[in-house]
């Protein structure tokens, strides 16, 4: 079965794009298309797509109300947020509000279809931009739990650990598998382990203890 979206989004220009996008992929398809908040969370009730590519910014209702909203209305669907703005003052709140994944609006197209495909199993996908500013953000607020150690960074091995740098790129499971020659399976599972080795809950964390670690860099 195809990948049911529903698009967000105030402006029309970019419905138009972000739809011919999805369509492009064989295994998806538009089934809707809202011009503020209001509307989306009106048509993801209706609907109940499996994912929704939500503007942060619209009239009526912003996109974090939206997505609040949303997922209340229909659990099961995953929201994308898509928008202009890489800084942690709209990240945090999306991702707070329930958001799967954050995209900027000038995301390649393959990536964006990427990201709704990861969306669906629950994985965490952020545009290198955003990934940046937040671990660097987090990086600077001083925080009571336990930097990693030497110790623990040695116990990866030399493939988790490409992983892991890969990941520090902004790559996608998808584009690290094609990178590293691997099933997204198997990527996976490499970063299942590095999570269970480092006490971390997902990808974010993770990148945070790689950069403390020194194994990425967000220059």
């Amino acid at each position: 079965m195809s990948t049911r979206v529903l698009i967000a989004d105030d402006e029309a220009l970019m419905r138009t794009a972000l739809k011919i996008f999805i369509e492009s992929a064989d295994d998806m398809e538009v089934v809707g298309e809202a011009s503020d908040g209001v509307a989306a969370v009106h048509l993801a009730t209706e609907l109940q797509p499996d994912v929704v590519l939500m503007d942060m910014q619209m009239p009526r209702m912003d996109g974090v109300e939206a997505t609040k909203a949303v997922l209340a209305a229909s659990p099961r669907t995953r929201v994308i947020a898509v928008t202009t703005f890489s800084s942690t003052s709209y990240v945090v709140p999306a991702l707070r509000a329930g958001a799967t994944a954050y995209l900027v609006k000038d995301t390649e197209p393959s990536a964006l279809v990427a990201a709704v495909r990861e969306a669906l199993d629950g994985t965490c996908v952020l545009s290198p931009s955003v990934t940046s500013e937040l671990v660097a953000s987090i990086r600077e607020t001083p925080e009571p739990s336990r930097p990693v150690t030497l110790s623990a960074v040695e116990t990866l091995s030399e493939r988790e650990l490409d992983v892991v740098r890969l990941l520090g790129q902004g790559l996608s499971n998808s584009e690290i598998a094609a990178e590293l020659h691997l099933s997204e399976a198997t990527v996976k599972t490499h970063l299942g382990n590095v999570m269970a080795k480092w006490g971390v809950r997902d990808r974010v964390q993770t990148l945070i203890h790689a950069a403390r670690a020194g194994i990425v860099r967000f220059d």
